[in-house]
């Protein structure tokens, strides 16, 4: 039984990593789920990645962006390693971000921009939104919002209605019981 056990056992790591992406090294956990080593590969862009990732080392390559949702059916992830990438720090990475500070805030502060220059003075964590560029979202002057002018409207019709109602109970000469 144990020779059955032993090939069981070779069986599961060999399926579990037959996912691997080419450029990467793949190691089955004892606990499920994979150890995905992409690091110092030279990647430009981050492989497609077998869903049951856990531990995800991208390091020392040469990311600059990471598209929004790169990882979101890796449900399993719990370690994510993008330092020493040359990030180039605008909305695009504005994903990765999140994602870092949502499940692992400490790598935020390992995180450097090598672009733009603005960026480069603090880690990612520490950037504020002016710069990592304001990614479209500003807000609309309070004077601009459609809405406000309907708001307008509203009140100057509920007063002109008001003035007319007291108008004509002020000009009225038999009493109303």
């Amino acid at each position: 039984m144990p020779v059955w056990g032993a090939l069981f056992l070779l069986w599961a790591t060999a399926e579990a990593t037959k996912d691997c992406p080419a450029p990467c090294t793949c190691q089955a956990l004892e606990t499920m789920g994979l150890w995905v080593d992409c690091r110092g590969r030279g990647l430009i862009s981050v492989p497609a990645l077998p869903a049951h990732t856990r531990h995800l080392l991208l390091a020392n390559n040469s990311l600059r962006s990471m598209p929004p949702g790169t990882f979101d059916h890796l449900i399993q992830l719990q370690t994510l390693d993008v330092t020493q990438n040359p990030w180039h720090c605008d909305c695009s990475l504005t994903y990765m971000r999140l994602w870092l500070e949502d499940h692992t805030p400490e790598a935020l502060l390992d995180v450097r921009c090598a672009s733009p220059t603005i960026a480069t003075i603090h880690p990612l964590g520490h950037l504020t939104g002016y710069e990592l560029g304001n990614c479209g979202w500003q807000l609309q002057a309070p004077w601009a919002y459609p809405g406000v002018w309907w708001d307008v409207a509203m009140v100057v019709v509920a007063t002109v209605s008001l003035a007319l109602l007291a108008g004509l109970l002020c000009t009225a000469t038999k009493p109303l019981y």
